[in-house]
């Protein structure tokens, strides 16, 4: 049985560790686990596996973990898959200037032409040596074998045009 998790508290190491120590505690495994912060706050994902009575027990202890640190949990029972999702792995790079709802427009094209989005890092910040806004982002994609590298690349490389974006997508070399 597969546990997705969901913590965020404040940017401190404390419930990384406590969170940790309830997995050890439960003996859970971790398939997989990420970290991130955005200013004082820290998120921690995590997917793991045990049997029934060990995920149980260890949605209770990280409950208990929660209302003592102040932390915000979720969790999530993930479906059994039948399959992962299949495609090729790309890289996609935008930079441009700031402007409203360039990660919604973005994500928007990926999606309404099948392609999954496994990750994106996106940020906004001030261009070095003047005083503009940028906004870059950075996704990891898989693009299914359905769909036309070429016509996909075309597409998007206009649809950048349009909103003066500049991008790269290229796939992911292993």
């Amino acid at each position: 049985m597969q546990l997705a998790i969901t913590v965020l508290g404040n940017n401190a190491n404390d419930f990384i560790v406590e969170t940790l120590s309830a997995v050890s505690i439960c003996q859970c495994n971790v398939l997989e686990l990420r970290t991130s912060s955005l200013t004082q706050v820290t998120g921690l994902y995590m997917l793991m596996d045990g049997n029934w009575n060990q995920i149980a027990k260890l949605e209770g202890i990280l409950d208990a973990i929660a209302k003592r640190l102040l932390m915000q949990i979720s969790f999530l029972r993930p479906e059994e898959v039948n399959g992962l999702h299949l495609g090729v792995p790309y890289t996609l790079e935008t930079i441009s200037m700031d402007k409203k709802d360039l990660l919604f427009a973005i994500t928007s094209f990926l999606v309404e032409r099948g392609i999954v989005i496994e990750e994106i890092n996106a940020n906004r910040h001030q261009a070095a040596f003047f005083n503009n806004m940028v906004f870059s982002s950075k996704f990891v994609l898989l693009v299914p074998d359905n769909v036309r590298v070429l016509s996909l690349r075309e597409e998007f490389l206009d649809f950048c045009d349009s909103l003066n974006i500049d991008a790269i997508l290229e796939p992911i070399k292993r």
